[in-house]
């Protein structure tokens, strides 16, 4: 099967997707020496990917600098993406209301991997930029929404994932002590929902609920995050939780079989 495999395999295409991939939050224009350093390609080959991506419209190129930097084709494949995404219509009108009742930003979150990836979000009253854009990524056992997801799942499943997924300091409050963090999904899984003090952002709490799927194993959860100066836990636990875990317990009996599981129901994530 391996063998079969790897005669499907089209290195030119793969190279010229790492390309693509060399950008990101923190390197939005890049020079063919800085795609180059962060691909690992020669400059040769560098220039031959970049120029074809150009001229196949998926980069753009600065006259001047000679710069390249993602064009407005990766917005038209987010655009199909959210389209052939059925979780994110079923999702979509329950977190505006959630949003508009909170005044909090509104986030579904999808598995990618071992992080998590807001696939839909509905800003807030007071929501900055970075909360607000779709596709950030973020690992997901640091985050409220990938410890509820990750609650639901088999203990052998999540024990592995605790074990080997990527821990990442992202703030000063960042847990990294693995054993910490398995204590904390097990206790989610006992309530039901998530609730994180500034693992992602400092001065917020993240609080999620699983959006479960046919086998009531999660592949997708409910998040909101709220200033914890104003939010603190009794204000959170009264007036936010019932109405996150309602907004999730009502997405998860629309999920049928299908996409996101195989041909006897199993939840592919």
């Amino acid at each position: 099967m391996a063998e079969k495999q790897n005669t499907l395999y089209v290195g030119a295409l793969a190279k010229g997707l790492l390309v693509l991939r060399a950008f990101d939050k923190t390197a939005t224009e890049l020079s063919l020496t800085e795609l180059a350093a962060r691909t690992g390609l020669d400059k040769s080959a560098t220039q031959r990917l970049a120029n074809t991506l150009f001229v196949e419209g998926m980069l753009d190129k600065d006259p001047k600098t000679k710069r390249f930097r993602p064009s407005h084709a990766w917005l038209r494949m987010a655009y199909t993406y959210f389209w052939s995404n059925p979780l994110i219509q079923l999702a979509m009108p329950r977190l505006i209301e959630l949003s508009q009742h909170l005044g909090a930003t509104a986030n579904l979150a999808e598995i990618s991997g071992d992080h998590i990836l807001y696939v839909s979000r509905i800003p807030g009253k007071t929501s900055h930029f970075a909360s607000t854009i779709v596709g950030r990524r973020l690992p997901a056992l640091t985050t409220a929404a990938g410890r509820a997801i990750l609650s639901t799942w088999p203990a052998t499943d999540r024990a592995q994932a605790v074990a080997t997924w990527t821990v990442e300091q992202i703030t000063s409050q960042t847990t990294l002590d693995r054993d910490e963090i398995g204590r904390a999904i097990d206790q989610v899984a006992d309530q039901g929902y998530a609730e994180t003090q500034g693992q992602a952002m400092l001065g917020h709490t993240g609080v999620s609920a699983p959006v479960v799927g046919p086998d009531n194993v999660a592949f997708a959860a409910v998040q909101c995050s709220f200033p914890s100066r104003t939010w603190p836990a009794a204000r959170i636990q009264e007036e936010a939780l019932p109405h996150i875990l309602e907004a999730a317990n009502a997405i998860a009996p629309q999920v049928r079989p299908g996409r996101y599981t195989d041909e006897v129901g199993r939840l592919q994530v």
